[in-house]
């Protein structure tokens, strides 16, 4: 094995961890993929024989690059379509087949809820909180990718995780008690059941839904159980087109009619109730996706 075969078999070692940092630094798969390839490329062109944690040294460099990406977002989010957190890009897997990649990719089962919250967080509050309390990373190692003291690194972490706690509450652990809600919510939805639907629902629970930029109002955001609710009875025509998917490893579905994919929806269930509903509704991202086979809505199952 010459040198540049040996370089390569070190840097894939660590690649799975690299691609999970990126990705929820950056809540988009396009993007942790090129910020790990950038990683790559420094690796590749560096010479870390006196490094003694490689694990840890790539790790920083993939955070400074993520970290140069969420600024120039911030930049582009002068402009007022921007102004709102869009949603961040869905993993979808079937329950009964789990995907390696995408578990190395969520390891402790990030749900979408709190991937959208990270995307409301200043890029040095994002930055921070993901590498201490998702990583385990120092403050004293994160302090000087933010020009900042450990001290005031920390209170970024801080600040962040009270908002993440606030407003992404953790998920209910077991997957067949989520999904139990999830199809209580459809079957509620089909028999346009407004009470039924109003118990299933968490007196604060909020809907998000992003339809990208070519729409009037590209992300709406709805409060309240009744609130919810009256948007949902809408959902009753799409009934027969709803197929059950994991979202970021926790219950969720896809709306596929005739081969087309119209939106992902993942649900957030706390104590048997849906606290959060997030909806990716965006034509040109959703024609990105990465979405396993689930049925058209001609022959599988509908939810409910």
């Amino acid at each position: 094995m010459d040198e540049s075969d040996f370089s390569a078999v070190r840097f894939e070692e660590h690649r799975s961890r690299l691609r999970a940092v990126a990705y929820r630094v950056l809540g988009s798969v396009s993007e942790a993929d090129d910020a790990v390839q950038e990683a790559w490329l420094r690796f590749d062109r560096t010479d870390v024989s006196e490094v003694e944690n490689l694990g840890g040294w790539l790790t920083t460099v993939v955070a400074r690059v993520c970290l140069n990406v969420l600024r120039a977002r911030e930049h582009r989010r002068e402009d007022p379509l921007d102004a709102v957190p869009h949603q961040p890009d869905p993993l979808i897997g079937r329950e009964d087949a789990p995907d390696p990649e995408q578990e190395a990719l969520l390891a402790d089962s990030v749900g979408l809820a709190m991937m959208v919250v990270l995307e409301s967080l200043a890029p040095a509050e994002r930055l921070a909180f993901v590498l201490h309390d998702m990583f385990a990373v120092p403050f004293d190692e994160i302090a000087p990718l933010l020009e900042r003291s450990a001290a005031a690194t920390r209170q970024l972490a801080s600040r962040a995780r009270r908002r993440v706690r606030g407003q992404a509450p953790a998920p209910d652990r077991d997957l067949a008690h989520q999904r139990k809600a999830v199809d209580a919510f459809f079957a509620a939805a089909r028999d346009g059941d407004f009470d039924a639907l109003v118990a299933v629902l968490h007196p604060d629970v909020v809907l998000r839904s992003d339809g990208g930029a070519a729409r009037a109002r590209r992300t709406t955001v709805l409060h309240g159980a009744r609130t919810v609710a009256s948007q949902a009875v809408t959902f009753s025509k799409l009934s027969p087109f709803v197929r059950p998917v994991l979202v970021n490893g926790t219950a969720g579905v896809v709306v596929v009619m005739k081969g087309r994919l119209l939106s992902v929806m993942a649900f957030t269930v706390v104590d048997g109730r849906i606290a959060a509903v997030d909806v990716l509704m965006d034509p040109e991202r959703l024609a990105g996706l990465d979405v396993p086979e689930v049925g058209d809505g001609r022959g599988a199952p509908p939810v409910g």
